[in-house]
């Protein structure tokens, strides 16, 4: 990449806040961040925020990435990556751990580094590990940079779905019930461990759902009918995360409702049903990305419904000391009750996405809910608040 290439410093270009936008990652929801980030950077208000895309290669390199939306969204069911998106193969960037520089470099092997000026707010759009579960919040905090979102705590309660439902639990929230193989435990005696799930299974019936306990986008997850498939199905949940989490079946509507942080703290947005998809066994990453499986905004609830699930979400955010935004996703059971299932602290954010969805069926359209956003962010300081 050379030198005329490189994105102008603020100084440069004028005094606008600059916001970094960070995707891709090395998780397997990587294409999924990418096409977020596309939709995140094609809505940025440019006359408002200077803007540096720095997506996240599969293995872990910080590249500066072309700003170019249009590459960044699923095309014939291709999913993109960083790698086709970085301007050079090996130029990485880094950023200061300094607090009091929030300076951004960029290296390429054999020239003298870079300054590309200082960042002023990071807007990450990564899901899954080292991204959503506070790696990249840890690291933003020890660089003094303000960011999007959740902080350290709550990006790790939001990722972990043991650790979740412990912390819902103890805040008198209704979870479901579950199992949880933690890796040492599959690894020291594996028939131990089925044991334990089939057990589980006794008590609750079939199907169940196994999962990798800290990923998110429902991949890796398999609906197992009986004993028969659950060996198959505890491989490749372990395949994304050697920590995995088996769920029994809830019988209900799925109803999800997002939380925004205002001024003057959390409201929470219509909610929204996710209906059963014909083609598929459940909501997974096939209906929700490739097929586009839409759901319903606002949900067909009756009011009362509708503020209880509203209430409930707002409590979630609070009880995980989230910040920023969040999805909680719920289950209406057939006796009227609502059951958490999870929040994502970084929920897609594409254009089919429901967050975004819901938001704007509540009054607040995609440009404005990003720019909402990077204001709170602004808002807040790094550090403990």
């Amino acid at each position: 990449m050379s030198s005329e290439n490189l994105p102008q410093t603020p100084e440069q270009q004028g005094s606008k806040p600059r916001v970094a936008v960070v995707f891709g990652g090395r998780s397997s929801e990587h294409a999924i961040s990418v096409v977020t980030a596309g939709a995140v950077l094609r809505s940025i208000d440019r006359s408002k925020y200077e803007v540096l895309p720095i997506g996240i290669t599969t293995d872990g390199r910080w590249a500066l990435t072309a700003d170019e939306p249009a590459r960044m969204a699923i095309a014939d069911r291709r999913l993109p990556s960083v790698e086709e998106l970085a301007e050079s193969e090996d130029g990485a960037v880094v950023l200061s751990v300094d607090p009091a520089s929030r300076q951004v470099v960029y290296t390429e092997p054999g020239a003298v580094p870079k300054a590309l000026g200082e960042v002023d707010v990071v807007f990450p759009v990564l899901h899954g590990p080292y991204g959503e579960d506070g790696t990249l919040q840890g690291l933003l905090e020890l660089s003094g940079i303000p960011y999007v979102g959740s902080g350290v705590l709550a990006s790790a309660v939001g990722q972990d779905k043991d650790y979740m439902k412990r912390v819902f639990t103890s805040f008198g929230l209704n979870v479901g019930p579950y199992v949880t193989i933690r890796p040492r435990e599959w690894e020291a005696d594996r028939d131990a461990a089925t044991a334990r799930i089939l057990d589980f299974a006794d008590e609750h019936g079939w199907p169940l759902f196994v999962k990798p306990a800290r990923a998110g986008s429902s991949i890796g997850i398999t609906k197992v009918d009986d004993a028969s498939g659950l060996e198959a199905a505890v491989r490749e949940a372990r395949r994304h995360d050697p920590k995995i989490i088996v769920e029994a079946l809830l019988r209900g509507r799925e109803i999800e409702c997002g939380v925004l942080e205002f001024e003057d703290g959390p409201r929470a947005s219509v909610p929204a049903e996710i209906p059963p998809v014909s083609s598929h066994d459940f909501y997974d990453f096939e209906a929700k990305y490739i097929d586009s499986a839409s759901g319903i905004v606002p949900a067909p609830i009756t009011p009362e419904q509708t503020a209880e699930v509203q209430r409930l979400a707002v409590e979630a955010f609070e009880a995980a000391s989230c910040e920023g935004l969040v999805r909680a996703d719920f289950f209406l059971t057939e006796d009227g009750e609502f059951v958490i299932n999870e929040i994502n602290t970084m929920p897609g954010f594409t254009p089919i996405s429901m967050y975004p969805l819901m938001w704007e069926k509540s009054g607040i359209a995609y440009p404005e809910l990003v720019d909402r956003l990077i204001q709170a962010a602004l808002r807040r300081s790094t550090g403990l608040r």
